[in-house]
């Protein structure tokens, strides 16, 4: 039996910081949270800064240089998710955007033998698209957006029941209320964006089953005097939210009224490409040139394609320039994603019991470490 005990840094337990206390873990798990001075035998690891529950990105378009797409396989996926370990998110939802029925069946084959496989990092999929509205694409190709049919549907509800967890990006207007229905009972999480749509639109979508929003003001609907449109919808409701928090896709004054009109359930995500972790300056998505420059992505026409952001990095922005407590931002990137798939009892929080996935970040918010089931990076 292997024991480690970390000492030193504070403790972000999901809720709460604690100093003074020791992190004990045994063959993978954690055992105990104690004084310090309380604490005897096993392998002491004294750290500085702040240790906290590993991250959670819900959004990942690509990872290592690669991307997810018409390809992918298990092999692609195990690199996607090793990359994201090392950026300190201990659980990812590999993220394919607008494509061919059969890119996505592809993907759904090549996510069920990930789970199979127990792929470190894997939680599920994010299918992203779709079925959209055009008027709100985005970087997603036009051509290939589409209503959903009987076909899609049924895909998307096998997959659903054959994934640990599976995230949907539709846009109302491209499906039905009785299709919402139908993916949330098969245990999809449907994720409202990509939409143009009103408030009463959004609405009965949320009625139907759809409890979260992709992207948060990022394509959609936005807030009017008399129209509040999907972003709107969302903030007036308990319906979740990723948010990309790079300063780029939202400003941080716009952060700051939107963490003040919801007080939960707004988490982060970083929506990036296979730039993730290399120094690549140049990709391809379907065909057409991404470029990486000034800490943005883009398409040659300049439309944002995904973000140059890590969780880390996103945790930063919202302490230092937004304001927000330091256990919000935290618990952004870690306990409510949990949360909206369904982990939160595996993931989020530091928990007797619990596999030893921790975060070390330094006083300036900095990725200092990575513990994967009590084994470091």
């Amino acid at each position: 039996m292997t024991r480690q005990v970390i000492t030193g840094a504070r403790l972000f337990d999901g809720t709460r910081f604690r100093t003074g206390s020791a992190l004990v873990i045994e063959d993978g798990r954690i055992v105990s949270i104690q004084p310090e001075a309380t604490v005897a035998g096993g392998e002491r690891l004294r750290l500085r800064g702040t240790i906290a529950p590993g991250f959670l990105d819900l959004q990942i378009n690509g990872g290592g240089g690669r991307m997810v797409d018409a390809v992918t396989d298990l092999a692609t996926l195990r690199h996607i998710c090793a990359a994201h370990l090392a950026l300190g998110a201990v659980g990812t939802l590999p993220t394919l955007i607008t494509d061919r029925p059969e890119a996505t069946a592809q993907v759904i084959a090549a996510g069920i033998a990930a789970a199979q496989a127990q792929v470190p990092g894997f939680l599920g999929l994010h299918l992203e698209g779709p079925h959209l509205d055009p008027r709100r694409k985005g970087a997603h190709d036009p051509a290939l957006i589409r209503r959903m049919e009987a076909e899609d549907l049924a895909r998307l509800c096998d997959a659903a029941r054959a994934l640990p967890a599976l995230m949907v990006t539709l846009a109302p207007e491209s499906a039905t209320p009785d299709q919402i229905a139908a993916l949330a009972a098969a245990g999809a999480v449907v994720s409202l964006g990509h939409s143009d749509c009103g408030v009463d639109t959004a609405r009965r979508a949320m009625a139907a089953g759809a409890r979260c929003a992709t992207h948060l003001f990022n394509a959609m609907s936005q807030i009017g005097n008399r129209e509040p449109g999907l972003a709107g919808a969302v903030l007036a409701s308990d319906c979740a939210a990723g948010l990309i928090a790079d300063g780029i896709h939202v400003h941080t004054d716009t952060m700051k009224l939107a963490l003040a009109a919801r007080q939960a359930g707004i988490f982060l995500v970083s929506d990036c490409m296979g730039f993730a972790g290399t120094d690549l300056t140049e990709m391809t998505l379907g065909g057409r040139r991404m470029l990486r420059h000034d800490g943005r992505l883009t398409l040659e026409d300049g439309t944002l394609a995904g973000a140059d952001l890590t969780l880390p990095q996103a945790v930063r922005l919202l302490v230092q320039q937004v304001g927000i407590a330091e256990e919000r931002a935290l618990a952004m990137a870690s306990a409510v994603p949990a949360t909206v798939i369904g982990m939160a009892d595996r993931f989020g929080a530091l928990a007797v019991g619990r596999p030893a996935h921790l975060v070390h970040l330094q006083d300036d918010w900095a990725l200092a470490g990575v513990c994967y089931a009590g084994e470091w990076l």
